[in-house]
């Protein structure tokens, strides 16, 4: 049903964008195949369906190539799903019964499909990723294309059910104005390469089934709202946040800082050492987390000390002289590999990861500090080095320690569980810094699965609950004078990074898309203005409550 007058949809906003334009609605999806008996044989059905299977991987591959960066990453990981052995088997088994090839995959992978959002969390997430792979098989098994973004020939607003991976890492941001999803989360990977590209969206926004193509709207990242039909007045007031934003944006690039001139250095999050000079280009200051796994995640078996020196140097040397935080392989939860720790887990989140699980293969732990301390001897970055979910005073020890015997100056730990939070103080006694993973902290202080939809509201890093916490790290960095920073998705809010550093953060971390939102916000407020909308933010009862009563503060605070 068409909306008729003017509402406001709500969803999950990725980013700070904003965008106005007319709508234009993904294609649907091809028909659903019959049920039908092939008059082919098994054998020759499924040598079809291999074909059709290679082709999709091949296009979905050369996509990846084409875009690079993280768009590569998943679409890597979608080919891996359409070549799983789980499915070829599914598949096996609907063509043996002699069913066409076009049925077999849809029964096939409809069945995976199912099992992984019974799963629920990121498996549950992958369903959609699966779907997409079903339907650009049965198109290639009928000789027809895939289907794919619009083209009504003017930039739009482009609305879908849940828009695949393949088609968000070839979005072309001169016609796509921003994104609308009627299904997804924050975690789906259309969030993820939405934040990823800097694409204004909102995810999950179950209300915009009901728009048409041409109806025109406004999506507003930051507030996690569709408006339709807008006024002229919301129309204008949009236009303006858009050219202040081009024009943060746009400004030449100088070093994050608060209005007073206070230091708040604006790093890197970072998960190939490819993507490096990107981030430089956006105004990094250092890489704040180098993530590892990319590594690891492939392979059977741990890559050598001289496979790992390599990425580690290419890294290093983008950033001379610049503070670069590696941290340290963080396996696990959604994460297990077959060396490490692929025991079945009855809650992988709470059971062997990060540290946890490098300190049952320690030789996996001194390779890769090994290759560290190597690359760092090779180049002229500033070399830190992290180890992920520390919850004790002993883990911290035994994690410095090994740093410190293989050559590395700067060893600290990550504070992502209320453990770690509330023993800051003793932990910086002995580690030379912390970094708050605010995706992770707010996960187990709020009990809530942060790759599960279904508790997504809880999933919120501006509670109360969750900011006591990084103030309770902040005034332990103060206190022995060491360093503490944020690496989680809560750097990357300019209002929550102007509460974070109110609380004590000395530096921020985040997708290099958002360095240039946050380094406007910040000079809008000095160091004493910071403190005490934190302050504000802190006397909430709800995450609600705490982002409006910062907005009320910054409002009467802001320097401008």
């Amino acid at each position: 049903m068409a909306v008729a007058s003017q509402s406001v949809l709500k969803g999950t906003g990725i980013g700070q964008g904003v965008a106005v334009g007319p709508v234009a609605r993904m294609s649907p999806p091809p028909a659903v195949p019959a049920e039908q008996s092939s008059t082919l044989t098994p054998e020759e059905e499924t040598a079809r369906v291999q074909e059709a299977i290679q082709t999709v991987a091949a296009d979905l591959t050369a996509r990846g190539q084409a875009a690079g960066g993280q768009a590569q990453e998943v679409l890597e990981a979608q080919v891996m799903m359409a070549q799983d052995p789980t499915v070829s088997e599914a598949v096996a088994a609907q063509v043996s019964a002699g069913t066409t090839g076009e049925y077999a995959v849809h029964a096939a992978f409809g069945e995976v499909a199912e099992t992984l959002q019974a799963l629920g969390g990121y498996l549950g997430e992958r369903a959609a990723d699966l779907h997409d792979v079903a339907i650009r098989v049965i198109a290639a098994l009928r000789g027809e294309p895939a289907p794919g973004v619009p083209d009504p020939g003017h930039p739009f607003v482009l609305v879908a059910q849940d828009l695949a991976p393949a088609d968000t890492a070839l979005l072309d941001l001169d016609k796509v104005l921003a994104l609308v999803t009627i299904e997804g989360g924050p975690t789906s990977h259309t969030a993820i390469l939405a934040r990823g590209k800097g694409i204004t969206a909102v995810v999950g926004a179950k209300e915009a089934a009901g728009l048409n193509d041409g109806d025109e709207v406004i999506v507003d990242a930051a507030s996690s709202e569709v408006v339709t039909n807008p006024s002229q007045e919301q129309k204008d007031r949009a236009a303006e946040r858009i050219a202040q934003r081009e024009a943060a944006q746009a400004a030449p690039i100088t070093d994050g800082a608060l209005a007073d001139g206070t230091e708040v250095p604006l790093l890197a999050n970072l998960g190939n050492p490819e993507h490096a000079a990107e981030a430089v280009e956006l105004g990094a200051e250092g890489v704040g987390l180098f993530r590892t796994e990319f590594l690891f995640l492939s392979s059977d078996s741990a890559p050598s000390v001289a496979e790992q020196r390599q990425s580690y140097q290419q890294l290093l040397e983008a950033f001379p002289g610049k503070k670069v935080v590696v941290r340290a392989l963080d396996a696990g939860a959604d994460k297990p590999l077959p060396f490490l720790n692929d025991a079945e887990e009855e809650n992988p989140a709470l059971g062997l990861r990060g540290l946890r699980a490098l300190l049952t293969n320690e030789e996996v732990l001194r390779d890769q500090l090994t290759a560290l301390a190597e690359a760092d001897r090779a180049t002229e970055a500033d070399l830190w080095v992290m180890a992920p979910m520390v919850s004790t005073v002993e883990e911290t020890e035994t994690f410095a320690k090994f740093a410190h015997q293989h050559g590395l100056k700067t060893a600290g730990v990550m504070v992502e569980v209320p453990s770690s939070a509330l023993l800051a103080e003793q932990i910086l006694a002995t580690a030379d810094f912390a970094s708050i993973g605010t995706n992770d902290l707010t996960q187990y202080t709020m009990a809530a699965d942060r790759l599960l939809g279904s508790v997504a509201g809880l999933q919120d890093p501006w509670h109360p609950a969750v900011l006591k916490l990084v103030r309770e790290v902040g005034v332990a960095g103060t206190r022995t004078g060491k360093p503490v920073g944020v690496c989680g998705e809560a750097a990357a809010d300019p209002l929550l990074a102007v509460v974070l550093v109110g609380l004590g953060v000395n530096s921020l971390s985040m997708a290099p898309a958002a360095l240039a939102d946050v380094r406007a916000e910040l000079l809008h407020h000095t160091k004493e203005q910071a403190q005490a909308i934190a302050e504000a933010a802190l006397t909430a009862s709800t995450a609600a409550e705490a982002l409006e009563a910062a907005r009320a503060a910054a409002a009467s605070h802001s320097t401008e």
